[in-house]
């Protein structure tokens, strides 16, 4: 299949979408489909407002269009509501192209608290750019049901694929090899001598990641932040005992995650948390709020970590969890089989009745969606 992946997320970015979308063209190329991915880095750009190191592309549509119709892709998939996923949206729509979405982020959260933005408005808008598409891929079950509360149960759909749903559930992975399990914290160059237990955050240094929730945790030993954000200068001189350890490479984040006690997730607001699959994998146990990622990677009753509406004892309790515990969890998740679950939710490009190659990427499509 060849398939039109458009993404305002792209490396250099660092984020849990970059990544999940990296690895996911890596395991479609491992099953033979042909992957082109339309990011920023092809286009004029400009940062992003309050966000150093994302860069959005300018005024992209006439570029992107041209793109397009020189790949005259089978599958079209708009992994974000940035200003690319609008121009491709907008090509979709001129074309009368079938598409697909994905509902990584929780933006009307995040503009709620960054610029006071009303929920339903932010929801307003969201609701409008995935209605048109034939499928809204979610990460978890909770989030399903947010958005089939918020009004994206009855968008459009892709009628003629027997048992489609409009949202899809899709599920993420991790890689087992990079992070690997360590029955003990070992020693990382990165943290030096810090009186244990190492309490670690890793992710961006923003509105959305209620990382204060853990800078203003009382427990012992010290506290690790990995990432940047519009938050970080704030909060550097605010909580001046914290380690700051700023971005990473992802061998040497594997290092720093291996070294730690404890992960600690303090966001409520977290579509999945791929960071919390990564500290896992490397045995490092994770203490988390009972909110829809942590639900989703820990499960319920948690395996690997801890969940409580106090973060301070999900973090004792995840202090005790074996670290082989939170490998073991991690290990249920796949890589392989969340590309195959991403395959078997697209749909068809073009009608089936267009093209010989439209009509075989509508049987593929069908034959995946009725997988379990």
């Amino acid at each position: 299949m060849k398939l039109a992946l458009i993404t305002d997320a792209w490396q250099p970015q660092v984020n849990g979408v970059v990544t999940t979308l990296v690895e996911l063209v890596r395991e479609m190329d491992a099953l033979d489909h042909q992957v082109t991915v339309i990011h920023p880095g092809l286009f004029r750009t400009r940062p992003c407002p309050g966000y150093d190191g994302i860069d959005l592309a300018v005024r992209p549509y006439a570029q992107l269009a041209s793109q397009l119709d020189a790949l005259a892709p089978e599958a079209i998939h708009i992994a974000t509501e940035g200003p690319l996923g609008w121009a491709a949206r907008r090509y979709c729509l001129r074309r009368k192209l079938a598409f697909t979405t994905a509902y990584h982020t929780r933006f009307p959260e995040i503009l709620k608290a960054a610029l006071k933005v009303p929920l339903w408005l932010g929801y307003a808008v969201f609701r409008h750019f995935h209605k048109p598409s034939s499928g809204v891929l979610v990460p978890t079950q909770g989030v399903l049901r947010l958005l089939e509360a918020r009004g994206f149960r009855h968008l459009r759909g892709f009628r003629h694929l027997r048992g489609f749903r409009h949202l899809r559930g899709w599920t993420h992975g991790v890689d087992m090899g990079l992070f690997s399990h360590h029955p003990q914290a070992t020693e990382c160059v990165h943290l030096g001598n810090l009186t244990r237990p190492v309490s670690l955050f890793v992710g961006r240094v923003s509105y959305e990641k209620n990382i204060e929730a853990f800078l203003q945790l009382q427990v012992p030993g010290t506290k690790v932040v990995c990432g940047v954000g519009p938050l970080e200068a704030a909060l550097k001189e605010r909580y001046s005992g914290v380690y700051w350890l700023g971005v990473l490479p992802r061998a040497e984040l594997a290092s720093v995650y291996a070294a730690a006690d404890v992960f600690v997730m303090p966001s409520q607001s977290e579509t999945f948390g791929l960071v919390m699959l990564e500290a896992m994998a490397s045995g490092t146990p994770v203490a988390a709020f009972p909110v829809d990622g942590p639900l989703e990677v820990l499960g319920s009753p948690a395996q690997g970590g801890a969940l409580n509406t106090d973060l301070s004892l999900a973090w004792s309790d995840a202090l005790a969890v074996p670290r082989v515990e939170a490998r073991s969890r991690a290990l249920t998740f796949s890589w392989a089989h969340a590309s195959r679950l991403f395959v078997g939710h697209l749909v068809p490009a073009q009608n089936q009745s267009r093209t010989g190659n439209s009509s075989v990427c509508a049987q593929t499509v069908t034959q995946m969606s009725s997988k379990p």
